[in-house]
Formats: structure tokens, sequence, C-alpha cells
């Protein structure tokens, strides 16, 4: 059962917890001869909690159970995913779990996921968390038994297409995901994991080039810029640049490139480490410093200091015949201020564009 946190909103629980609490309900089914209505799952952080069980099967030598997954209030691809387990006896086995995936479960297909190439795509985590609540569940009948758990996700191939799964190599299929077991609203825990997860699969597949944008417009406009890059290359991080950048380093990627609109790069260029609407106001009076450096009569940028928006300093700049001008100066101080921030890791160049994704900027490190 879901909780609501400090702000009101209702917490859910991850795709390995469901597949835990499935697996669980299953093993039980072989050990009572009955799969129950509601299991009580262990989560990865301690905490027990109580969740429904649907589609019980059982008989001597097999099990099936579902957990329909309840997101909360976060708006999540999953929500409604119904993990399930079917868990059958290893006679020749004794003691031994084989977790495998079933359909909608993704397969890895590249390096640098920490999971084996070939294999599901069930995290760490999440895969110790089911052999636990399996083997509590078990119990005896491990001494003389093996259990083949197997995972699936109906539709999970359908869900996955909506995701950057195929993007990371992960064919098929959802990820079995969850560090904690509980999804919160709103999370940036499950977007951050996977920004970093994609610039891990750029640099295992030997890639030295990252393209990091803001978004979907902003990564078809760099991949238009940069049609030579490998797919793996090019890695929506949202608002995470902080993590993006400390990645790139932390692999050895050479050479990073940022597609951005003005709104993003504002933040960027002000030293905001989160560039999220809601985490730091865009500093107009850093964009009206620019526009007075161009040559932007002061009243102008007076008009600028006291906007709301970085697209109000567009929309004056425009007017004036200075927008590519005014992009220029702003993709330099972005440079000047990433290179600060990461001085002498790797070659920086920054690309804008408009709203309609045209380039109407560059800058690079080691130019100016």
């Amino acid at each position: 059962m879901s909780r609501k946190n400090k702000q009101g909103m209702r917490t859910g629980f991850t795709t390995g917890a469901c597949a835990a609490a499935a697996a669980r309900a299953a093993t039980l089914g072989l050990v009572e001869g009955r799969v129950p209505d509601s299991v009580r799952c262990e989560l990865p952080n301690g905490q027990g909690v109580e969740l429904a069980v649907h589609e019980g099967i059982s008989d001597e030598r097999q099990a099936h159970a579902v957990v329909i997954k309840d997101a909360g209030d976060d708006p999540d691809r999953t929500h409604g995913a119904r993990l399930t387990a079917d868990v059958r006896l290893l006679p020749a086995a004794p003691g031994q779990l084989l977790l495998v995936g079933g359909p909608g479960v993704g397969t890895v297909t590249m390096p640098g996921l920490g999971l084996a190439v070939g294999g599901p795509a069930i995290n760490p985590v999440p895969k110790h968390n089911i052999a636990d609540n399996v083997r509590a569940a078990a119990g005896s009948l491990l001494v003389d038994q093996g259990l083949e758990i197997r995972i699936s996700v109906p539709g999970g191939e359908d869900i996955a297409r909506k995701t950057l799964n195929p993007r990371l190599g992960i064919l098929g299929g959802i990820s079995i995901l969850g560090t904690s077991g509980i999804v919160y609203p709103y999370s940036t825990a499950s977007f951050r994991a996977t920004v970093v997860q994609g610039i891990e699969v750029a640099a295992a597949q030997g890639q030295d080039t990252l393209v990091l944008t803001t978004g979907r417009r902003t990564e078809k406009f760099a991949m238009r810029q940069m049609p030579h890059l490998a797919p793996a290359c090019f890695v929506q991080m949202g608002d995470f640049l902080h993590a993006a950048l400390d990645t790139a380093v932390e692999v050895g990627i050479r050479e990073v490139v940022i597609g951005g609109m003005v709104g993003k790069l504002t933040k960027m260029a002000q030293g905001a480490t989160m560039t999220h609407a809601g985490r730091s106001a865009v500093d107009t009076g850093l964009l009206a410093n620019l526009a007075r450096e161009i040559g932007v009569p002061k009243e102008i940028c007076n008009d600028i200091r006291k906007a709301k928006t970085a697209r109000y300093a567009a929309e004056r700049m425009q007017v004036l015949g200075l927008l590519d001008a005014f992009h220029q100066a702003l993709a330099e101080r972005v440079v000047a201020t990433l290179t600060g921030r990461h001085p002498d890791r790797f070659a920086l160049r920054v690309l804008v564009c408009n709203p309609d994704g045209n380039r109407i900027a560059e800058a690079a490190s080691g130019t100016g």
C-alpha cells in the first residue's frame, strides 16, 4: 500500500520491489499449496510492505503470481505494469536459485551497465532483493530443491519503446530497477541514474565524444549537427548537468558537446548544477550584463534585468537584430563557466538552437 510523502503525494513501488513481491508470493504458493492474495515483501531499504497479489496459480512443481505496479503520484512509464513471477522446482540443483528474464524484461546487448551482455536487465539490487525474498519464503524447501524464478512483464516491450532503454542497448522490454524499493513522486533519482548509465555505455563502447542535451528537441538538433556520431554518444541529461559532467570525467570522455536553448544555457552560464525550473532561477542580471557587453542600450538591459524569463531577453535581442551576437556571448559564457569548474578535463563545445531547432551560435574551449 502506497503512502503519502511530506508534500501530500503518494509514494509507490519500484519494478524491483513488485518483482520481488511476486516472486515471494509464487514461492509461498509452492510451499503452502496456495498463492496468497497479498504478500509481505521486504524492500531493499529494510522496510516491510504488504502488496496485493493477482492471478495466483500453483501446483506441486510450479507457481505463478502477479503484482501490479503502483507508482503512486510519480509519472512513471511502468505504472500499471504487471510484474509476473513464475517459480518452478529444480530437483537437480538443491539450494540454488536461478533468476531469468521472461517476455517483457529487456535483454542487455551493450557493455557499460554493470550487467552481463545477453542477460536480463535486472539490476543488482533488485536481483539480490528477489533472491532474499524467495529464500525467506522457501525456507527448508531449498534443502532438497533449487528454484528457477522467471520474471516477466506482459506488454513490457511496448512500454520500453517509450523509455531510453533502446539507447542503452536494453532491447525487448523494460528494466527491473530500484535501489530502495520506493518510488517517490517526481523522483529525480531514476532519471539521474539513466543519465549516468548512458554516459557509461558510451564510454564502454570506446566513444570519446559525448553530446549532452537538455531534452528531445535539443537532442534532435544536435543529431542533425553531428550525424557522423554513433547514437550512444547522445545522452539526454535533462537537468542533471553536474552529474553528467562528473560522470564524463570519471569515464575519461575527451570531448563534451552541449546542445541547448537560452533558458537552460543561462542557468549553466550562471553556474547552476541543477537546471530544473524549480531548483534554480534564471539570473536575468547575467543576461542583462551580456546584452550590455554587445552594445545593447542601458534602458533595455534594465528591462531584461527585471524580467522573469531568459526568453524575454532573446525576444528583445531579435528586435534589435542582435540575436546571434547575444547567443554567441551566452555560449562563450557557458564554456567559460564549465571549463572553470572542470579545468583541463575535456574539450568543450556549446551549440545553441532556437525553439524551432535551428542553430544560432557555437562556442568552444580554446577559442575566442
